[in-house]
């Protein structure tokens, strides 16, 4: 009889197997079991992000068009930052700043030394691409915002995340943006807006996520709407067509995914690799 062992010698060929082979054979041992609802609310993260993208190309062109003062935007980010700073600390009762050993004179510090920075190089933002094009600069800052997108933390463990890169971008492509403003102190606001929407903004709603899942939802749409309406007032076209991706990406691509499961077919049996679970640790002393 047929014995699946490598240290004798047999009478068969090296590929012989018998009848129960396929005895062992399972299919989709791993797969996920997916609930739309529950897609649908992870989906989330991509349709704030993008819409934080959207935000921040319609303030910046508010301000170029003149229709909003960079004092205006300058109070309402102070504002809006001080609310989402305390909103932060108030959601777990501040246990993430025990748990992480960082003062509020640290945190003070750390904004301090930034306005400076921003304000003092300013001038320099302001004339650093002035002998680039204004084409290139649009062209960059589209790719760059893209790239942000790409690489952003969803919350997926996979290669492509890199949340410094993902910033990175996204605070180049502010800087290109700003140095088509008029003066030097739309530039420093409009990096301070970056920096803010962009690196503090997903530090809030990550905690909104996991600690208050229905005020998450709330202000996702809430987001989302404030976005379309942004971009209403400049081009409707615009609007209507970031209101079917938003739509697309919350609704329609889970739906696709869990119908999608239906069809996957992943088998598994004794032809796979040998995995050792056992610690082996004690021979490498």
């Amino acid at each position: 009889r047929w014995q699946k062992v490598l240290y004798e010698r047999q009478p068969f060929p090296d590929n012989y197997v018998d009848q129960r082979f396929l005895e062992e054979l399972r299919k989709n041992i791993h797969a996920r079991q997916y609930q739309y609802w529950a897609v649908v609310f992870e989906s989330g993260a991509v349709v704030q992000q993008l819409c934080s993208v959207c935000v921040f190309v319609a303030t910046w062109w508010y301000m170029d068009a003149g229709v909003l003062s960079p004092q205006g935007l300058l109070g309402a980010g102070l504002v809006s930052s001080l609310l989402g700073y305390v909103l932060f600390h108030v959601i777990d009762a501040g246990a993430g700043r025990q748990r992480s050993g960082r003062t509020w004179w640290a945190d003070l510090k750390s904004t301090v030394v930034f306005v400076a920075f921003t304000y003092g190089f300013s001038p320099v933002l302001k004339t650093l691409t002035e002998s680039i094009s204004t084409d290139t600069i649009y062209a960059m800052s589209a790719f760059m915002l893209l790239g942000h997108l790409i690489f952003f933390d969803y919350g997926a463990n996979a290669a492509i995340v890199s949340s410094t890169l993902s910033l990175n971008m996204a605070i180049f492509a502010s800087v290109c943006l700003a140095s088509r403003l008029p003066r030097s102190l739309h530039a420093f606001v409009m990096v301070t807006f970056a920096m803010q929407i962009f690196a503090l903004w997903p530090m809030l709603q990550k905690k909104l996520k996991a600690q208050t899942p229905r005020c998450y939802v709330a202000v996702t749409v809430l987001f989302a709407l404030a976005a379309l309406a942004g971009l209403m007032s400049i081009s409707s076209v615009g609007a209507v067509l970031f209101a079917l991706l938003l739509l697309c990406i919350s609704c329609l691509c889970p739906y696709c995914l869990i119908r999608l499961q239906l069809f996957k077919d992943n088998i598994h049996g004794p032809w796979d690799e040998a995995e050792i679970k056992e610690d082996l640790s004690r021979f490498l002393m």
